[in-house]
């Protein structure tokens, strides 16, 4: 018997900001989380799965309209069809009291009540499934206490919207361990909320995150999909991970150091990046790229703001591989100086320097420095206007100042100054 394992849909999420972005392929990005869907859908159809369990977050927010809750309708009517009984736990972004739009439900689709946890004994195929939905979107206590025990003689797989002892940039809702989860008694703990692929525990029972369905920004890079399992009695055969998304992310890091030409860092890049989206050509490649190191380009780019993305945009062209979009080009590179000669210097390069290199010596100083001179600047674009600058880390800080102090030193040099 085969059953899939995924979470985290995320349907239609929004993505902010994208119409600032120039030439991006904007439809194709707002539909990948309902093509991820689709493509789970025909998975479970051709692999001829028994069960689909879904682990939370089907949507991303309280509905506008009915589109969203239809095309759910719509692909698990397709799954029944085909003679697939489908499991769903209620997570935090789709929990009873966030949800205000409701269609007809979908026999052979069970939604786990989120009042108490409920045991489904499928006698048929030797399998018993456990959940308990969230009420509120808020949920403090550990759910798991409160599963049924084991059914004896079937494959048991318990269903949980977690996130565990705590996972970084994921809140800490229905918090439990391992040990809680083991004692238990299971075969299997489908969870979900975390959004990148995990397996937590291997066997007795296995424990898995398996990621959201689709990557939805620059932060969900690598590959998104489910979990296809194989169980022959109460033994696990097999379990894999299916990769079912149409926009992949990618977060490159190009150096460089001792580059002096637009052609050579469009060379660098075509290396560096063909290794990250060879073989992968029914995808759309969605990087963000991230230029490192010391090189003179940095002058370059402080005279003609704009170079560097020019030539990475420029090389994207010479690829065999239409679908590669530029998400954007972070500078994070300098022009290379002997800083502590600049430092004794008596104009104002030394004087930078000698900023830069007191204010990186004390956190606190640093901080307070940053946040009373963002008064000073214009507002943020629109796809940064919710950044909170007292949740930037003090690695964060220093970055920004190197990279400040880089430019600034351009400039300065570039004046003659």
């Amino acid at each position: 018997m085969k059953f899939i394992h995924a979470a985290d849909l995320h349907i239609d999420s929004p993505m902010r900001g994208l119409d600032t972005y120039d030439g991006a392929p904007v439809e194709l990005l707002r539909a990948a989380t309902r093509r991820a869907l689709i493509a789970l859908v025909d998975l479970a159809l051709l692999e001829k799965v028994a069960l689909v369990i879904l682990a939370g977050d089907i949507y991303d927010r309280d509905l506008g309209d009915f589109r969203a809750a239809l095309f759910f309708r719509e692909q698990m009517t397709r799954l029944v069809r085909g003679g697939i009984r489908v499991f769903v736990v209620k997570g935090n972004h789709d929990a009873e009291g966030q949800i205000s739009k409701k269609v007809p439900d979908v026999q052979g689709v069970h939604v786990f009540s989120s009042r108490t946890a409920e045991t489904i004994d499928l006698e048929d195929l030797g399998v018993a499934v456990h959940g308990r939905s969230f009420p509120e979107r808020v949920v403090s206590e550990d759910l798991v206490p409160s599963y049924h025990d084991p059914v004896p003689g079937r494959f048991n797989i318990g269903v949980l919207h977690t996130s565990l002892t705590g996972r970084a940039g994921h809140d800490p809702y229905a918090p439990t361990d391992v040990a809680t989860l083991t004692v238990k008694g299971y075969d299997y703990f489908a969870l979900g909320h975390v959004h990148t692929r995990e397996v937590v525990q291997e066997a007795n029972p296995r424990i898995v995150f398996p990621g959201n369905l689709q990557g939805r920004d620059v932060r969900e890079t690598g590959s998104k999909g489910c979990e296809l399992v194989t169980i022959d009695g109460n033994k696990i055969v097999s379990a894999d991970h299916i990769p079912l998304d149409v926009v992949r992310w990618h977060s490159l890091s190009l150096d460089a150091t001792g580059l002096e030409t637009v052609n050579s860092l469009a060379s660098r890049f075509h290396e560096v990046c063909q290794g990250s989206v060879e073989g992968m050509r029914d995808l759309l490649h969605a990087m963000r790229v991230t230029v490192t190191g010391e090189s003179v380009l940095h002058a370059m780019e402080a005279r003609d703001p704009g170079t560097i993305a020019a030539a990475i945009q420029a090389a994207t062209q010479d690829f065999d591989l239409a679908d590669l979009w530029i998400e954007s080009v972070r500078l994070e590179f300098r022009s290379p100086v002997d800083r502590n000669t600049v430092a004794q210097r008596a104009d104002a390069v030394g004087e930078v320097v000698r900023l830069v290199d007191e204010l990186a010596s004390d956190d606190e100083a640093m901080k307070t420095w940053v946040m009373e001179n963002l008064d000073r600047l214009p507002a943020l674009p629109s796809d940064l206007s919710d950044v909170d600058p007292n949740k930037l880390t003090t690695e964060h800080l220093r970055a920004f100042l190197a990279d400040a102090e880089a430019t600034v030193l351009s400039k300065l040099s570039a004046a003659g100054t």
